[in-house]
């Protein structure tokens, strides 16, 4: 690979990135991590923590939407005669722009023509380089970021950075998604990040294929960039209030040691990275109940293979059969998995990689729970034909079946006291029924008096009217968007993006500004300048491909010695610090012996 060349990248579910790696950059974004710790009450901002790992001297603008906590479907099924966990999920969707004319003088625009005056200077015209949404479901029990799109357009090289410098998009990623995790941790409550990764062309950005700039990897190339993006992550927030974060990797079709070769090659990596899935690590019914059905074990995210295939599984059961809870044709999580490197996206010549980082802010207790006892006239009928030998049904092992639902692991009920006696309520229908009677209105009299209007000196967002923390999930003011739309308003906006044109420079242009506008409307500052801090390796050595800043040129001579130059046969190679010319070693043509021929 040519120094300076951007690599682009596609994720899932829908992605498309330019990315390279750079171990001072990473080394920097670790660095940035640690540095800050992982408590939402965090003073830094997300527009400070990217200029820590943007390249230094370079302007970017940063656009962040968010939406409000708002109460949506269950990821995973309830058990029978369970109740669905209570979910609130969350949209945030980051977009980054440079400026087209990077480095060109700002143009000038008369007062009218032939005024001699010139008034400011025009803003830089803006084009998106990157973008990405990521969903997040909060419930009682844990709180779950699934990396649904990214894109990029291929433009970064408009910034014109010198060659060395890696893309800047990876560190904008991993950044992001730690900045969330960070402001959405609760106590007592697991952490998720969940991804899809599949190589394609594009998403976000309709047309940017067209652009030579863009360079798609493949797929081996982008499971293995997503997991160099997540392993500073684990860390970078590995402490005790963390516990041991964990790495899961999944490509199915391949074997263990085949998907062994995407983990970094770090310290670390060998102890923060399992192959396989944590499904049933994650899920608190497995903590609940002696067995769980594996449909109740699989999220359902939007735009996802295996939320697909589990759709098309329960279509198999006829609805007579749907309280059983048994697929036909999958009885486990293993035949799940083993089914998928069958499915079309993960058979269509490609591999797709399934990534998953679990944080656990608390260490689960290792005793084995309490085993159900059977009744002891059980074992005291004798079996016959009419009673024959049967497995007795699974239940529930930490309470009676016929209790609904339990009160010993849900967070909701670790604060009620089980000293305190509880008041019973009362029996609603033996209360006597009392006819209200109908109030008379007031009948008005008098001259009616007009009001004057009321004027709307500034707009107030209701959207903010809501609580900061519940018992369900955590917002506080840090971990939210520059600005906060509704749900309806932020699907306009993604769908306004993809009937967009990227193809070309100029249309590009014009896609971002139209982008940027409307979704800037009615906010007072829409967009964050950001100013790159990083001294990345091109920083440090630019002197070393432009001579400039008073920076010593390094001089190569003498260190690469041309094949089959005849004149340098009987010179001497002169040092690279003009020494002594240092004598050549000649061979004589006598200890050179040619090995006869034999005589066929």
């Amino acid at each position: 690979m040519e120094p300076g060349k951007l690599i682009q990248v596609s994720l899932s579910p829908r992605a498309s990135i330019a990315a390279m790696s750079s171990s001072t950059a990473s080394s920097a974004l670790k660095r940035t991590f640690k540095s800050t710790a992982p408590t939402p009450a965090s003073s830094d901002t997300l527009r400070d923590r990217l200029a820590a790992v943007l390249p230094q001297g370079y302007k970017f603008a940063i656009y962040h939407l968010s939406t409000p906590p708002t109460k949506t479907e269950a990821l995973c099924s309830a058990p029978p005669d369970e109740r669905p966990d209570k979910t609130f999920g969350e949209c945030h969707f980051l977009a980054v722009s440079v400026d087209r004319d990077h480095g060109a003088p700002p143009s000038l625009k008369r007062a009218s023509p032939g005024a001699d005056e010139a008034k400011a200077a025009e803003p830089r015209a803006q084009v998106l380089v990157f973008a990405v949404e990521i969903f997040i479901f909060t419930t009682a029990y844990s709180t779950t970021l699934f990396v649904g799109k990214a894109d990029s357009t291929g433009y970064l090289h408009r910034l014109k950075l010198p060659k060395g410098t890696p893309s800047p998009i990876r560190e904008v990623t991993a950044t992001f998604l730690a900045y969330l995790i960070e402001h959405r941790r609760r106590k007592n409550t697991q952490t998720i990040v969940n991804l899809f990764a599949r190589a394609q062309s594009q998403y976000l950005f309709p047309g940017s294929v067209q652009n030579d700039g863009k360079h798609i990897l493949d797929d081996r190339g982008l499971v293995k960039w997503w997991c160099r993006v997540l392993n500073p992550l684990m860390e970078g927030l590995r402490r005790e209030a963390w516990g041991t974060p964990k790495g899961y990797l999944l490509v199915p079709g391949l074997e263990e040691a085949d998907m062994r070769a995407f983990v970094p090659r770090t310290a670390t990596s060998a102890n923060n990275w399992v192959i396989g899935h944590p499904l049933e690590k994650i899920s608190h019914y497995v903590d609940e109940f002696d067995w769980v059905p594996p449909r109740c074990l699989i999220p359902r995210y939007p735009d996802d293979p295996k939320s697909r295939f589990r759709d098309e599984l329960d279509e198999e059961v006829s609805k007579r059969k749907q309280g059983m809870w048994k697929w036909a044709s999958v009885k486990n999580l293993d035949q799940f998995w083993e089914m998928m490197s069958f499915r079309q996206e993960c058979s269509s010549g490609r591999l797709t990689g399934f990534i998953w980082l679990v944080f656990d802010s608390k260490k689960k207790n290792n005793t084995a729970p309490p085993k159900a006892i059977a009744p002891a006239s059980s074992f005291d009928t004798p079996f016959s034909s009419q009673n024959p030998p049967s497995t007795p049904p699974r239940r529930r092992v930490d309470i009676l079946a016929q209790t609904p639902r339990s009160s010993k692991c849900s967070p909701l009920k670790q604060d009620v006291d089980p000293a305190t006696p509880t008041t019973p309520q009362l029996n609603r229908s033996k209360r006597p029924y009392k006819k209200e009677k109908k109030k008379k209105k007031k009948r008005l009299t008098g001259p009616i008096i007009s009001r004057p209007p009321k004027v709307k000196r500034q707009l107030r967002n209701y959207l903010l009217d809501r609580p900061t923390a519940t018992k369900y999930y955590y917002w506080p003011a840090e971990g939210r968007g520059d600005k906060v739309v509704s749900e309806s308003e932020y699907k306009r906006y993604i769908e306004l993006l993809l009937h967009l044109d990227f193809s070309t420079l100029d249309k590009a242009t014009g896609s971002s500004r139209r982008w940027i506008s409307q979704t800037g409307v009615g906010a007072d500052e829409w967009g964050a300048s950001v100013l790159g801090k990083a001294r990345t390796q091109a920083n440090l050595f630019g002197s070393v491909s432009s001579g400039k800043e008073g920076g010593a040129v390094a001089n190569l001579t003498g260190l690469v010695r041309r094949k089959g130059s005849s004149q340098e046969a009987g010179q001497s190679m002169v040092d690279s610090n003009g020494g002594a010319p240092k004598p050549v070693t000649v061979l004589d043509a006598g200890l050179i012996r040619k090995k006869p021929k034999e005589e066929v």
